[in-house]
């Protein structure tokens, strides 16, 4: 999946594959994680959101299934 870089203090990069609705985050850290069923609204607010891991905290995690890559 490709994953564009992203201005976070947390987050290195963000992906997403719209047809099997998998938003995939990659780390500063090197961790990658894919979170799943999530809606293409989500991904275009953790995109254009003031703070993409404010974002990730409030409307992701805990929400959504998720695996380590």
């Amino acid at each position: 999946m490709q994953r564009q870089s992203v201005n976070s203090s947390n987050i290195a990069s963000i992906g997403y594959h719209a047809g099997t609705q998998t938003l995939e985050i990659e780390f500063l850290n090197g961790g990658v994680y894919q979170y799943f069923d999530v809606p293409q609204h989500v991904y275009d607010g953790i995109m254009s959101a003031d703070s993409h891991g404010q974002y990730l905290a409030q409307n992701i995690k805990g929400y959504y299934r998720y695996s380590k890559v």
